[in-house]
């Protein structure tokens, strides 16, 4: 009899550990998973930075190409097109003579040319403090396409005469039946419908979807886990009167 006691107190201790075991292992699993460490959290934030300063880059990079493609296109015409009759390039198409335009794109506003200036600092400044919270790459080539057209022009209304904020942009692209333009008119024509395509396609400028429905919030979703504790299993095992 006294040896049973010890035998039962052993087995029943044992069934209680393996018990107590068998809790602890599972809510020891849920602290290591339902709260990421802190490099896993960080990496989202740091991988959307990167991709931040990279539609940043493209910004830059884009509209410095156009600026100075627009800029030596421009000299290129002055220099090779002054007081010559047009050049055909297609013939009752495509042909290049030189203009000078006082207004926006595509000759339009003529006139308006201090107002046009301003506007154009406005755009650029609207741009610059937009593209910081950019993450977009498509985005990213539709502000580099406006910024560069809108520097490229605003160059000519600030550097040729008449005077500052009044010059008389060069134009000297001629499609029949449109009005004459530029590398700038250009850009800013493509940027554009580039913008529409992107909306249409509900891309936000963070590169995300703005028709998707937005991730589950995982403090919100109950981690599943035990039913509850197992307790003392006596299956198998004598009983309390089994001596």
């Amino acid at each position: 009899m006294d040896k049973g006691v010890p035998y039962r107190n052993t087995q029943y201790g044992s069934t209680v550990n393996a018990g107590a075991a068998g809790v602890g292992a599972p809510g020891a699993a849920d602290a290591g998973g339902g709260a990421p460490s802190g490099d896993a959290a960080v990496k989202p934030g740091r991988d959307r930075l990167v991709t931040s300063h990279r539609a940043v880059l493209v910004v830059a990079l884009t509209s410095l190409c156009l600026i100075v493609l627009d800029i030596g296109t421009k000299l290129l015409a002055v220099a090779q097109l002054t007081g010559r009759a047009p050049i055909e390039i297609i013939p009752g198409v495509l042909d290049l003579r030189l203009t000078r335009n006082s207004g926006a794109a595509f000759s339009l506003a003529g006139g308006a040319t201090v107002i046009l200036s301003l506007i154009a600092l406005a755009v650029v400044a609207v741009v610059v403090v937009t593209a910081r919270r950019l993450a977009s790459i498509g985005w990213a080539f539709v502000f580099g396409a406006m910024v560069g057209g809108a520097l490229g022009n605003l160059i000519d209304r600030l550097f040729r005469a008449p005077g500052p904020l009044r010059g008389h942009v060069v134009d000297f692209v001629h499609i029949h039946h449109w009005p004459i333009f530029n590398v700038a008119d250009s850009a800013i024509v493509c940027g554009g419908v580039l913008a529409v395509i992107l909306s249409l396609r509900g891309i936000g400028l963070d590169g995300t979807r703005l028709s998707a429905a937005p991730p589950p919030d995982p403090g919100s979703a109950e981690p599943a886990g035990p039913s509850g504790p197992a307790g003392p299993s006596h299956a198998g095992g004598p009983g309390p009167g089994d001596a």
